[in-house]
């Protein structure tokens, strides 16, 4: 490692094959706190290279906990985090919603690291279950169409990393890989990243595979459609600017999709949102999300999905795909 860091100080990059390597030595327990800790923070200082991207994320899947469950065709709706702006769980919300409108999801999410309430932090205070048991996860997505995949039960590896990411409490790399590395490997996904370059080196990466995607960017910052301003998205085929208007809303102020500033607040816009008591503007964010889940899964225009995910929404189903998960998992 004292190699490896001398080379990235001298502002050297690394290959694919190295950057795979490093992060299975990490796995192993090769290096102490303060050399992985080093290793993270020269990747706060510049940015990430392709194949190293790419090295990191075959290392991930490599060494993950796969899952199969490739018969119900999910999608995942993940952002990388990191953006800064304190939002409620939109992703998250627009995951049931994208559920209850008939479209299985396998959601994968952790524990916030550089925001209060990161996708896991909510479910757990909603009383979802963490289970990498593959019966009760397809026992989920057969009655709520939905189940959740707790990063950590699935990354074993990254036990080493979980501590320091934690204490320091800012952005890393593992920021960027978080969507890439969903252990049920969904052939369907929305992204949403925190800046543009990375937006094109998702594109790119995931060009090469044989996933129906769409990566979204807000130009004002957000990992995802902030509904406050223009939103880059990069599919299979095309590159766009989605804008408010597309999905027949206004343009938001950024005060309206704050997320508050601890778990039990964010639990309580959730479940607001999900009973039909949110706030237009709340709504209209997720139903966005949502809407683009749907539309990528089913190829349909952004305002078909976004209409489809209104329905989903004021009807409760989004509602009852929550309750049904916070059933399966007294039992």
């Amino acid at each position: 490692m004292k190699q490896l860091l001398n080379r990235l100080i001298n502002h050297e990059t690394i290959s694919k094959e190295e950057a795979k390597k490093v992060l299975v030595n990490i796995s192993k327990g090769d290096y102490n706190t303060s050399q992985i800790a080093a290793f993270l923070t020269v990747y706060m200082m510049r940015s990430i290279t392709l194949d190293e991207l790419e090295g990191f994320r075959d290392a991930l899947l490599d060494l993950c906990l796969a899952i199969d469950l490739a018969e119900y065709n999910p999608i995942d709706l993940c952002g990388t985090g990191g953006d800064g702006k304190d939002t409620f769980n939109i992703s998250t919300l627009s995951s049931f919603v994208t559920a209850g409108a008939g479209v299985h999801v396998t959601k994968h999410g952790n524990y916030g690291v550089s925001s209060k309430c990161g996708s896991s932090n909510v479910m757990e205070h909603l009383g979802i279950k963490f289970s990498n048991d593959v019966d009760f996860l397809k026992r989920s997505i057969d009655k709520a169409g939905i189940c959740v995949l707790h990063a950590p039960l699935f990354h074993p590896a990254m036990k080493n990393v979980a501590p320091i990411r934690r204490e320091l409490g800012v952005k890393t790399f593992f920021n960027m890989l978080g969507p890439m590395v969903n252990p049920a490997f969904p052939k369907n996904q929305l992204v949403g990243v925190f800046n543009l370059e990375l937006a094109r080196m998702y594109g790119y990466l995931y060009q090469k595979t044989d996933k129906n995607f769409t990566v979204l960017h807000s130009l004002d910052g957000y990992d995802e459609i902030s509904l406050t301003g223009n939103t880059k998205t990069i599919s299979n085929n095309t590159e766009s600017m989605l804008t408010p208007e597309d999905f027949g809303v206004k343009v938001l102020k950024q005060e309206e999709i704050y997320g508050g500033d601890t778990v039990e607040d964010s639990a309580k816009i959730f479940m607001n949102v999900l009973r039909g008591k949110g706030t237009e503007a709340q709504n209209n964010v997720v139903c966005a999300n949502a809407g683009m889940a749907i539309a990528t899964a089913k190829q349909l225009e952004p305002k078909q999905g976004f209409e489809l995910a209104k329905v989903s929404l004021l009807s409760g189903k989004g509602l009852e795909a929550l309750n049904t998960l916070q059933e399966l998992s007294k039992n």
